[in-house]
């Protein structure tokens, strides 16, 4: 098993790039199952959920390949059971529900797993497509689902903007009979991003980005070339390197305008941040960053996958700060292993209060989440000594080669086998 070792304490300067959106590849991949004829995919990071899903969409009947950045697929002979030894490593494997419904009548999924960081129960995604004619069963581990003849367009009202939801409703209704209104729908980009490749595969979709989503369900989606969006948290986390290193970074390929409540906050802290040709410029305002308070919420608020890295960054500055999680319930594990570090953090329920310290220390630290993993290489950068990472299997779930970024920017960080 690999792990990471720090040494911080090195300000990060110059140039680095931005990998493609996993949280955006993911449902696309799914997507590329209701696809009649070949796909090619550019801008796909090479990660470990990359790979799982094309491992599935394989087994599911769509052959695919993946050379360098880019993915190749076409879809033939569809079959309907995800297995649980691919489903369980990744809670994005529920998203091939809704094609798999749309394009077959049937679909028998195994229950998600994934990260620890909370319940994400799949029940939303399954009374809406209740709604469009769909019934589900859940029998030794896997959700059954089936539908006479083509699923129904419908009204469908979120009890809350789920993400996953969103999607899979997106998918499913694409080619549905009639229309399918989604109120109280996920805003975040990469709901948009699914929603426009969709369309560039022919699909009938209107109001994407707003709360009100309106498909209308065509008889078939054709193949087509497009271009996963950059990932916002990556970028998002290289911002906060540059600050929590007092270094500079230049951003390139970084979806600004998609890190709104992101910079909103980084610049309350004390952060600089400029937009120019390409790229983003970060650094500190003048070398002090003042903790604030900060709660998340479903986009355009706060992103709860940027709270661990804030946090990180609040063990610098000065003053006392909150960071209140309103998406999941158990995402404060990263808290003690700060806490190793020589951060004061304190829990209470859902929120953390933190008071900087001006300073940490490296010691050896275990990751317990994808982000989790993130907060902890932030705050090694900037620790004074060693710091260890371990099981980082978790970090190469969503960031493509971060060592070797960091490496090119100064960072003294590199692999190693455990």
């Amino acid at each position: 098993m690999d792990k990471l070792i720090i040494e911080g304490g090195v300000p990060l300067e110059g140039e680095i790039r931005v990998s493609g959106s996993k949280n955006a590849a993911l449902p696309i991949l799914m997507a590329c199952l209701l696809a009649q004829g070949p796909v090619e995919l550019s801008n796909v990071p090479r990660l470990a959920d990359i790979h799982t899903s094309l491992k599935l969409l394989n087994i599911l009947g769509c052959s695919c390949s993946f050379e360098g950045n880019r993915v190749y697929s076409e879809c033939r002979n569809l079959v309907p059971e995800a297995p649980y030894e691919l489903v369980k490593t990744m809670r994005a494997s529920v998203l091939c529900l809704g094609p798999l419904l749309a394009l077959l009548g049937e679909a028998r999924v195994a229950l998600p797993g994934g990260c620890a960081i909370g319940a994400r129960p799949v029940d939303l995604h399954l009374k809406a497509l209740e709604k469009m004619g769909a019934e589900f069963k859940l029998t030794e581990g896997y959700i059954k689902g089936t539908c006479k003849g083509r699923l129904k367009g419908a009204h469908i009202t979120f009890d809350f903007p789920t993400v996953g939801g969103t999607e899979n409703l997106l998918m499913a209704a694409s080619l549905a009979d009639g229309e399918t209104i989604l109120e109280n729908a996920a805003r975040e980009p990469e709901v948009v991003d699914l929603a426009n490749f969709l369309i560039a595969c022919g699909a009938d979709i209107s109001g994407h980005g707003t709360s009100v989503i309106t498909v209308r369900g065509v008889d078939s989606l054709k193949g087509c070339a497009y271009r996963v969006m950059p990932d916002r948290i990556e970028a998002g986390t290289y911002m906060v390197a540059a600050a929590i290193t007092d270094g500079e970074l230049r951003i390139m390929d970084c979806p600004y305008q998609e890190l709104d409540a992101v910079a909103y906050k980084l610049r309350e802290m004390g952060v600089w941040l400029q937009e120019e040709n390409g790229y983003v410029l970060v650094r500190r305002e003048n070398g002090v960053l003042r903790n604030v308070d900060v709660t998340t919420q479903p986009f355009p608020g706060y992103p709860t996958d940027m709270q661990a890295q804030l946090m990180a960054l609040m063990c610098f500055g000065e003053g006392a700060g909150t960071v209140e999680e309103k998406i999941f319930e158990n995402r404060f594990m990263h808290v003690l292993e700060l806490v190793r570090l020589g951060a004061d953090v304190r829990l209470r329920g859902r929120t953390a209060m933190v008071r900087g310290v001006g300073k940490l220390v490296g010691a050896p630290v275990m990751a317990s989440d994808l982000r989790a993993s993130a907060s902890l290489v932030l705050a090694g950068l900037a620790a004074q000594g060693a710091t260890e990472v371990q099981r980082i299997y978790h970090l190469d779930r969503g960031y493509e080669r971060i060592e070797e970024k960091l490496s090119g920017v100064g960072g003294r960080i590199r692999r190693v086998r455990a």
